[in-house]
């Protein structure tokens, strides 16, 4: 018999402050990836867009009004053989005006300002690096 992966479909979105974006260390809290470091996530439960903004409502107490949307990327699918999960995750970049109101909740311990081209140098959340090429040229 063969074994299908089952397929989730999620958001990760990337916020950018001048020339760096924010990445997320997840905390001990969450279900999967633990201490790695991550965009703004989440399952979808509704349209792709409207998950981005609840997302980053919830994970950052960013609203609407304090982002602006700079791209949508094509969807990037990570197979993850492991545990027989196909990830199928639609990328976000979205500007944002004011960082000194961003507060975490309890799915993440840290919060890091990096230039996009040394996403590859942190130990992320697989294939983060991939997907913020599908929404930023990182050169």
């Amino acid at each position: 018999m063969i074994n299908v992966p089952s397929e989730r479909y999620v958001v990760t979105c990337f916020l950018k402050f001048g020339a760096k974006i924010l990445i997320l260390r997840r905390s001990e809290l969450v279900g999967s990836f633990r201490g790695k470091w991550a965009g703004v996530s989440g399952y979808m439960q509704t349209t792709a867009g409207e998950q981005a903004l609840i997302e980053i409502e919830e994970e950052t107490s960013l609203c609407q009004e304090d982002l602006k949307l700079s791209k949508r990327g094509k969807p990037l699918e990570v197979h993850d053989d492991e545990a027989g999960v196909k990830w199928v995750i639609h990328p976000f970049l979205f500007q944002i005006k004011e960082p000194g109101k961003i507060k975490l909740d309890w799915e993440h311990k840290e919060i890091r300002w990096i230039n996009p081209e040394d996403i590859n140098t942190y130990e992320t959340v697989p294939m983060l690096g991939k997907v913020l090429a599908r929404v930023y040229d990182t050169g």
